[in-house]
């Protein structure tokens, strides 16, 4: 990885920039990058002035090709399957459970672990020359950050097949047909921050539960979300603060029920 490359953030008001910074490389992650990534997740997580993330990329053709294969292609099996896949994949899957609403802003081209990441966030806004694709077949990989699993949920079985399958690239208007793309845009980084402005009329809170609720529906994570929809409603109630109460108190309890 070269000396500038990673991903920056930066904050603008109330929402906040993840960028891509690798332009040379097309913006394909290396270890470094994906370490980088999680650590400014954990940032905007806890950052409660923050209403929304857009995750854009340098440079006008890519917006990220997917995993330097310099970073994976000397790895043991065991090194591949445990560090690499599985560490990928659970950061990624912390980018889908933020609490906080996500747009990834596609610029250019989004292959393979690039279109996993945009997958991970809540909406998309593509660039009309874009286009989206699932390559790791010509490397002799398989998907391993969640393209074979999250996008089964996101777009039609037969366009899945059709990149991971057949090696085929999807446009960026027959992304936008498939519910897949919220949005095609000259400008999609602009047109992603559009959409995040609109933000600052709702409320914080209600779009916290919704966002936790539809994940629940769908299967992401939805264990972690009902007991944590569960957990705060009960920290509302009277109960918990009597139980509370009663602990410090060393006494027993008298719950009144609301």
């Amino acid at each position: 990885m070269g000396a500038m490359s990673g991903v920056r953030l930066h904050i603008q008001g109330p929402v906040a920039e993840l960028r891509l910074d690798n332009p040379a490389k097309l913006n394909c992650f290396t270890v470094e990058m994906l370490g980088q990534l999680a650590q400014h997740l954990e940032v905007v997580e806890g950052r409660p002035e923050l209403r929304a993330m857009v995750l854009t990329a340098e440079g006008e053709r890519a917006f990220c090709t997917g995993a330097d294969i310099n970073a994976w292609g000397d790895l043991t099996p065991a090194e591949f399957a445990r560090n690499w896949v599985r560490g990928g994949h659970r950061i990624f899957d912390r980018l889908a459970r933020l609490a906080k609403p996500t747009i990834a802003a596609l610029n250019g081209h989004a292959f393979g672990g690039g279109l996993e990441l945009a997958a991970a966030c809540d909406l998309r806004v593509m660039a009309p020359k874009a286009t989206i694709a699932l390559p790791e077949a010509g490397v002799g990989i398989v998907p391993g950050w969640s393209g074979t699993q999250r996008l089964a949920r996101l777009i039609p079985e037969p366009m899945l097949k059709e990149m991971a399958l057949f090696g085929r690239r999807i446009g960026a208007d027959r992304a936008h047909a498939c519910g897949f793309v919220a949005e095609v845009a000259e400008d999609a980084r602009a047109a992603a921050f559009a959409i995040a402005g609109n933000l600052t009329a709702l409320s914080p809170r209600a779009v916290e539960i919704d966002k936790a609720m539809i994940h629940a529906a769908r299967g992401e994570d939805a264990a972690a979300m009902v007991e944590a929809l569960g957990s705060a409603a009960i920290a509302a109630s009277a109960d918990r603060d009597e139980g509370v109460a009663a602990f410090r108190a060393k006494r027993a309890p008298e719950f009144p029920g609301t």
